[in-house]
């Protein structure tokens, strides 16, 4: 009786946290600029740091909380997007405490599910010249930055990490942990550190 009356409590509370946390997500979508479409849902509040231009599609889907992904090693869902950069994500995309940092620009596809704890970079942050890190300026200012692409129907695994200059191809699937340097072509599946191909993947067996 007692764990039936302590279900119910929790159960009601998770939803009241939920509706307010959307709410509050929401108004800190709008008041930082940020385009959505219907179908915004957010489990807890992420950090947002948007200077540049930030779009979403349709059902955009992002767990913020270690409830809403118990998976461990968990953290908010942070967007960063530097000046003059443009951060764009289609419709029906879902991620747990994921990092997006645009210096440049980061572009994602619908349909993609991306892991908890997953990290997108689009720059390389402090210049790889020794003397040029010892200056904020000269280092910010000798920073490489490179475009990132991930295609529609990709599956990102958990705690993987995607680097500046990478493309990902439609319906491919990254493994857990990965380091992905190098572009992964449509209908693959790449894992590792580095990642590397693994196989691919036969598209009619799931259509």
């Amino acid at each position: 009786m007692i764990y039936s009356i302590f279900r119910i409590i929790r159960f009601v509370m998770n939803k009241v946290s939920t509706f307010s946390t959307n709410l509050i997500s929401l108004f800190l979508f709008k008041v930082n600029k940020i385009y959505f479409k219907n179908g915004f849902q957010s489990n807890g509040i992420p950090l947002v740091f948007v200077q540049g231009t930030f779009k979403v599609g349709e059902n955009f889907k992002i767990n913020n909380t270690v409830s809403s992904n118990p998976i461990g090693r968990n953290h908010k869902c942070i967007f960063v997007v530097r000046k003059n950069a443009q951060l764009i994500i289609g419709s029906n995309v879902g991620m747990s405490g994921t990092t997006i940092v645009c210096h440049k620009g980061i572009t994602i596809g619908s349909n993609v599910k991306i892991g908890g704890n997953v990290c997108i970079y689009d720059t390389d942050f402090h210049s790889l010249d020794s003397n040029m890190r010892r200056n904020y300026q000269n280092d910010n200012e000798k920073t490489i930055q490179e475009d990132i692409t991930i295609a529609d129907d990709v599956f990102v695994g958990a705690h993987t990490s995607i680097l500046k200059g990478v493309s990902v191809g439609e319906n491919s699937i990254i493994g857990a942990c990965s380091v992905v340097t190098k572009n992964i072509p449509a209908n693959e599946i790449w894992a590792g550190n580095p990642a590397r191909f693994i196989r691919k993947i036969n598209k009619t067996n799931y259509d």
